[in-house]
């Protein structure tokens, strides 16, 4: 009873030591983390400033548009573009980082096993028989050690290893969202090309049936050389268009087919039509909500809580280290005498290590990751800040480019219109073909106008989608 009382006393002894010395090594004069996280209120994202309650973007929301090919588009790329395997693949160290740092909190167990073949000096403090002669040595025995978190040290370090397992995730999950929303970009931008080839083709073949009109005119004497060469100028310009939109169109193409991971091929089945994509819902105010939304502010914010944490332990660094180490296990001199009996040994106790000084590498550890936590900050601070000016900026435009195209729109009916009389009058016998010919160029370049004007309102509310965080979702997993 008394051993036990006294092995007890034994064991916590250094333990109280340690306590009572836990501020020898001082933090006195390190200025901690001044900065400051920006909140929702501070940014105008207050629920009685919002126009309207905006309702969150649907995970996979290019599914709205209603166009089948460009979903198997988007699932394909999620599914084998190689920057975001890479996302993943940073997720999956993430995580094994946070397990190597629980890891560190439990026990260790080691096993060991030396054998030596050694002669014994004869002029030494090694006594006879074994001065001067020659023997093998052998040690087989377990080692294990537990360090005791009494100050927080491991369990800083673990919560740093899972806010950057956190943030990595969430850095994947924004990876994904932009991916998909590339792939919608370039789509759209095919199906806008493709719309402007046409009406491309149609214009050449316009500009080459004005020509042949005006060769017959200068031929009955009506028209002059000039009215002849101006014409004829006219059709190799909309060759050159026309060249222009298919260069365009081809990069297009290919961009569409990096990104879904078969840049060899050609990603359409059938031609992506413009007119087919449904329009996306457009909210009206930006959300209270918007920084709980975005996966990349929340790889953000756990960055700072990891560098928080990380903060936390280089703090712990400056306190004790106690361990409890234990062996046990067989040591003999010569081979044949390790298993026999007597060549058993063992021990246990407690190891305290207390850094007492270092010239300075502990200190500069903290101030570099309190340095850490203000950067961390300061980068959430502006993922915030711009992420807000993103969704302005992306309201805005939906809004101008909609009333662009009412005005255009109206445009477009006047040429209409235009070209509806010179038929009709070309029909009468009023008016010439080339007249018929002249309205009909209106009528094209409003076309080509209100084809792009279609093709940005679709980018805008596809870019105000990701703005809004392309249906991220916190704590739930990604459709794939």
């Amino acid at each position: 009873m008394n051993t036990a009382a006294s092995f007890t006393r034994w064991l916590l002894a250094p333990i109280a030591a340690a306590a009572l010395l836990a501020g020898c090594a001082s933090q006195q004069g390190i200025v901690p983390s001044s900065a400051q996280l920006r909140d929702a209120a501070s940014l105008g994202l207050s629920a009685e400033q919002a126009a309207a309650e905006v309702a969150p973007v649907a995970p996979q929301w290019w599914h709205a548009l209603g166009d089948a090919q460009l979903d198997r588009l988007v699932d394909q790329a999620l599914q084998g573009n190689p920057n975001l395997r890479m996302a993943q693949a940073r997720v999956a160290r993430a995580l094994a980082a946070a397990d190597g740092a629980d890891a560190a909190r439990g026990p260790q167990l080691n096993g060991a096993f030396d054998a030596t073949h050694q002669r014994f000096t004869a002029k030494g403090m090694i006594p006879a028989p074994l001065a001067g002669r020659i023997e093998d040595t052998a040690t087989l025995q377990l080692n294990g050690s537990w360090e005791i978190d009494f100050f927080g040290k491991h369990r800083a370090a673990l919560d740093a290893a899972l806010g950057n397992a956190q943030a990595a995730q969430a850095d994947a999950a924004a990876a994904r969202t932009l991916l998909s929303t590339n792939v919608v970009r370039s789509y759209v931008q095919i199906a806008r090309l493709q719309e402007q080839r046409a009406l491309a083709e149609r214009a050449l073949a316009q500009r080459e049936a004005m020509l042949g009109l005006v060769r017959e005119r200068a031929a009955a004497g009506l028209d002059g050389v000039l009215e002849l060469r101006q014409s004829e100028g006219t059709v190799p310009e909309a060759r050159q268009q026309l060249e222009a939109v298919n260069e365009q169109l081809a990069l297009a193409q290919n961009a569409l087919a990096a990104l879904i991971g078969q840049p060899a091929q050609n990603p359409l089945r059938s031609p992506a039509q413009l007119a087919a994509l449904q329009p996306l819902p457009e909210p009206q105010a930006l959300p209270a909500d918007l920084l709980g939304r975005r996966a990349d502010i929340a790889a953000a914010r756990w960055r700072v809580q990891a560098a928080g944490s990380e903060v936390d332990a280089a703090r712990a660094q400056f306190y004790p280290n106690i361990n409890l180490v234990a062996t046990v296990g067989l040591s003999s001199i010569g081979l044949n005498q390790l298993l026999s009996s007597g060549a058993q040994q063992w021990g246990i106790g407690p190891a305290v290590r207390l850094p007492i000084f270092d010239a300075g590498r502990l200190r500069a550890n903290l101030r570099g990751r309190n340095a850490d936590l203000d950067a961390a900050v300061e980068s959430y601070n502006a993922a915030v800040i711009e992420a807000v000016h993103e969704v302005a900026d992306q309201l805005a435009s939906a809004r101008s480019v909609a009333l662009q195209r009412a005005q255009q729109q109206q445009a477009l009916q006047a040429a209409e219109s235009a070209y509806d009389i010179a038929g009709q009058r070309y029909r009468a016998g009023l008016s010439s073909h080339l007249q018929l010919l002249s309205a009909e160029s209106a009528v094209l370049a409003q076309r080509r106008l209100d084809a792009d004007l279609r093709a940005r309102t679709l980018q805008a509310q596809v870019n105000l989608a990701q703005a809004l965080g392309g249906g991220w979702q916190a704590d739930a997993p990604q459709a794939r």
